[in-house]
């Protein structure tokens, strides 16, 4: 089986590109049926979601803006239990379908937050797309409309994902072995 270490963790692969690419263009096809219309604005959660938010945007069919925003709620391992906005949102969303990208939903507590930060910003409508959905971990009650793999609550890096900054590029997702 292939294995990375980064810093002093090793890594075994547990979704290979293939299965990747695959669970992206299943939620670009429902996205792409939900929007037809539409001109939805998509919001990447920095840093992990810019493989996810690169792969999908290529299938997007409707026309579409994009924006970046970045939350900080890990450490290590660890959630922090809480989350702090490091860059913000500039784009204009008044009467505007958004659509947040996520890499990985596990306790839900940053989409909360940015639910909580767009209340304001007059939306005509919110949708949530994310790569990985760990349910045993989900603790928060908005809907997730788009999941592209449910998967254990095991902690993992690759394909934007990380542990203190590193895997971020590798293509495939390995899980923490030791």
């Amino acid at each position: 089986m292939k294995k990375v270490t980064l810093h002093d963790k090793i890594f075994a692969l547990s979704i290979p590109d293939t299965e990747i690419q695959q669970a992206v263009e299943k939620v670009a096809a429902q996205i792409n049926k939900d929007m037809a219309g539409e001109t939805p604005v998509f919001v990447g959660l920095l840093n992990g979601a810019f493989m996810f938010a690169a792969d999908l945007l290529k299938l997007i069919e409707a026309p579409c803006e994009v924006s970046f925003i970045k939350y900080f709620s890990y450490a290590g391992t660890q959630s922090l239990g809480e989350v702090s906005e490091l860059i913000g949102l500039n784009t204009n969303l008044k009467n505007r379908t958004v659509i947040i990208l996520e890499d990985i939903i596990d306790t839900g507590l940053t989409i909360s937050r940015l639910l909580n930060d767009l209340q304001s910003k007059g939306l005509k409508q919110v949708k949530i797309a994310t790569l990985l959905f760990k349910p045993d971990a989900f603790k928060e009650n908005y809907a997730v409309d788009y999941i592209g793999i449910s998967i254990p609550n095991d902690f993992i890096v690759g394909y934007g994902l990380d542990y203190d900054e590193l895997g971020r590029n590798l293509k495939d997702i390995y899980t923490l072995v030791q």
